[in-house]
């Protein structure tokens, strides 16, 4: 086998794990769906979102049933949600959601990737001030107006409403979750991202050494097959966009 071979045999294989990864969490955020509020995404917020998805990302249709028959209780392979949270260098929270059908293996996973870092997994409820669980919807800006989405989100239960990018991001208490949605289909706006996420309540100012530590954290992190999300408050910084 040459050399050229090889490079694209692992390119492939770095590709095709990268997508059986991303295919892991959006089937992830189909099963929960599911579990929360049923399989028929005409009533189903959550899940006609993570549909979308799914035929965004050419997620197969057979992985897809499977995801649904799992969210309705006719697929019970032992998984269960689970979260971690703990600190990396100079005091940065980290939370971890995952999926996981041995918690053994996922946590000794864990715990090893915060110790590589120079961080330490905690217990339960330690970064309970550090985060809190919030509604979060990323809406295309497009031809909306501004001033009149804002008011109508602010009428919602929204709390913040910030345009960057090209793109509202709405923030709310968990609890308004179902009126937010509800006022976007009103008003006839389809977001892009629906979901509910661990928000930082403080922020770490963090030199580039730690930034770096902390991102390399995340990543390997993020390349475990049982976790789906990775949550951090460190408070960015333009310069860390040149390192």
């Amino acid at each position: 086998m040459g050399r050229k071979w090889a490079n694209i045999e692992k390119k492939k294989g770095a590709a095709d794990k990268l997508k059986s990864q991303i295919y892991t969490k959006i089937l992830f955020e189909v099963t929960k769906a599911v579990k929360s509020g049923g399989e028929d995404p005409g009533s189903n917020f959550l899940l006609k979102i993570a549909l979308e998805k799914c035929k965004k990302n050419n997620v197969p249709k057979d992985n897809v049933d499977k995801a649904i028959k799992k969210g309705l209780g006719g697929d019970n392979d032992g998984y269960q949600d689970i979260t971690y949270e703990g600190y990396g260098p100079n005091g940065v929270g980290v939370f971890v959601e995952a999926s996981t059908n041995n918690v053994t293996r996922t946590v000794a996973n864990v715990r090893n990737y915060f110790k590589k870092a120079g961080g330490s997994l905690g217990t339960t409820g330690s970064l309970q001030f550090v985060f809190d669980r919030k509604a979060v919807f990323e809406i295309p800006v497009g031809e909306i107006d501004e001033d009149e989405f804002t008011l109508e989100m602010i009428d919602a239960g929204a709390e913040d409403i910030e345009v960057e990018d090209g793109y509202f991001t709405v923030t709310g208490p968990m609890e308004v979750f179902g009126a937010v949605t509800k006022k976007l289909e009103e008003i006839g706006i389809q977001p892009e991202e629906a979901s509910l996420e661990q928000v930082p309540t403080t922020f770490k100012e963090v030199d580039d050494e730690t930034y770096l530590t902390i991102m390399k954290l995340v990543d390997n992190l993020e390349s475990d097959e049982d976790v789906i999300k990775v949550y951090h408050n460190i408070q960015f910084d333009e310069r860390f966009n040149d390192l």
